[in-house]
């Protein structure tokens, strides 16, 4: 069997998160945006400095990040926090902010190991219910979250990714009971 695991993500996992995470949104956005709209390898650095920031200062306490590992290598992340959406309450509700795993490291346990880290973080921070916004169209996805107990709760919105309209993704949110009977 693999030494694989989940913990809290450290400072120094940064730049592999930034890596990992540009890697991530070329192979779930590449069908639906134009290449240029994908980040190249220029925007590792920043990306790493973004991630060091965060990592090092969060801006809430219930903020977490945590990072899926074969060995000692990160293959998946997730970001945690309170959620934002203004129908939510952001005392009782939490969101997965990003789950995103290696796109040559998927079906192997690393996103059911970090959706489940997630779900027991966020229920040690006293949260009731998580949401997740998901790619309208990722099919793939929304079956992995309601095989593991999430389901649609109707709410959908288009983001705009370069401000000029031109370039949208559309999304639809799912939830879950923080409960225990969900964490079985």
């Amino acid at each position: 069997m693999s030494d694989v695991s989940v913990r809290v993500a450290w400072a120094d996992d940064a730049r592999a998160i930034a890596e990992l995470q540009l890697r991530t949104w070329r192979a779930d956005y590449a069908s639906l945006l134009p290449a240029e709209a994908l980040p190249g390898a220029e925007a590792v650095e920043p990306a790493a400095a973004a991630w060091h920031a965060s990592l090092t200062r969060p801006r809430d306490a219930r903020n977490r990040v945590l990072v899926a590992l074969e060995r000692n290598r990160v293959v998946g992340f997730a970001i945690t926090s309170p959620a934002s959406d203004p129908d939510c309450d952001p005392v009782a509700d939490a969101e997965i902010v990003e789950l995103g795993v290696d796109p040559d490291e998927r079906t192997k346990g690393h996103g059911s190991r970090l959706l489940q880290a997630a779900v027991d973080t966020l229920v040690a921070d006293r949260f009731t219910r998580a949401v997740h916004w998901a790619i309208a169209t990722d099919d793939e996805r929304r079956a992995f979250l309601t095989s593991a107990g999430w389901a649609p709760d109707s709410a959908h919105r288009e983001l705009d990714l370069d401000g000029s309209g031109a370039t949208t993704v559309k999304q639809v949110r799912l939830h879950t009971a923080l409960t225990d009977t969900a964490l079985s």
